[in-house]
């Protein structure tokens, strides 16, 4: 969750929607595996990790070991904020998507971003996926109180509300034990490593396995 202001779409950006598109051609859509898509920042994207370690095929093996047979795909952007993700998530996220987990917040907390826009940029993110058919988990985080226990309040209870408000499936705490943890994390501090990235996932995968068979 690395601190950044993400300019507009960039080549980069594109490139990640232009090629989980591609991918609704090839042999994942021919196996008519049910799609999870998870948009997000570093933590999705797998920063420091490579791809067999990153959180989306964290998922995938979290979701298979529990008879759930899906192709998760990731879709995150290192310093990504739930503004960032907004400006890409109808080409960031592929029309063959079944699923998609809304794993943002981290950076607008990083940066003391307002909730109320916070929880407006995700209601526009979710109305968007829910237009197009896709069902949503939002994954929820817990601000930490030192940061003041008012802000880390409404910080922290945008999440379920909104959840409630738009019906979408609410994950709480996405990455509370781990976040602190020195043997989960990577040596920033701020990304978890391969073992952090896998309980994420363990913790994740229920909830993603229901709203799958739902």
């Amino acid at each position: 969750m690395t601190i950044f202001t993400p300019p507009c779409p960039t080549r980069r950006v594109a490139f990640l929607g232009l090629a989980a598109s591609a991918c609704a051609t090839g042999a994942w859509a021919a196996g008519k595996l049910p799609i999870v898509t998870v948009l997000g920042d570093s933590i999705t994207a797998g920063l420091g990790l490579p791809a067999r370690d990153a959180l989306p095929a964290q998922l995938q093996a979290a979701l298979e070991r529990r008879g759930i047979k899906a192709m998760v795909r990731g879709a995150g952007v290192s310093g990504d904020t739930s503004g960032g993700a907004l400006a890409r998530v109808d080409f960031s996220v592929a029309p063959d998507t079944a699923l998609c987990v809304v794993a943002l917040g981290g950076n607008d907390l990083l940066q003391g971003a307002d909730p109320r826009n916070t929880k407006a940029n995700l209601r526009r993110i979710i109305d968007k996926l829910k237009t197009r058919q896709i069902k949503v988990v939002l994954a929820g985080l817990r601000a930490p109180p030192l940061i003041g226990a008012s802000y880390a309040r409404d910080f922290t209870g945008l999440f379920p509300a909104l959840a409630r408000e738009t019906g979408a499936v609410y994950h709480p705490d996405f990455v509370t034990g781990v976040v602190g943890v020195q043997r989960l994390m990577q040596r920033d501090g701020i990304h978890p490593n391969a073992a952090g990235a896998r309980v994420i996932a363990e913790r994740l995968a229920p909830t993603v396995a229901a709203a799958l068979r739902a």
